[in-house]
């Protein structure tokens, strides 16, 4: 499927949001998204299915000191 991932157009296996971070290999705990304008609590990413041409916004909290 093909879905805008932060500006660019990328093809993913992923079909709902937990498999798209886990494609990803990120760190669910770490990150925010955002599909087609609207933030996606983290409680529905198992449930928030992705759709051809979605625009997802994924943003990565990275620690440090």
């Amino acid at each position: 499927m093909q879905i805008q991932l932060n500006g660019d157009t990328t093809q993913v296996a992923a079909i709902n949001l937990t498999d798209l971070v886990t494609e990803l290999g990120l760190d669910q705990r770490m990150i925010a998204i955002e599909r087609n304008m609207e933030v996606v609590p983290k409680s529905t990413y198992n449930a928030t299915m992705l759709e051809e041409n979605d625009r997802i916004e994924l943003v990565h909290m990275i620690g440090g000191g």
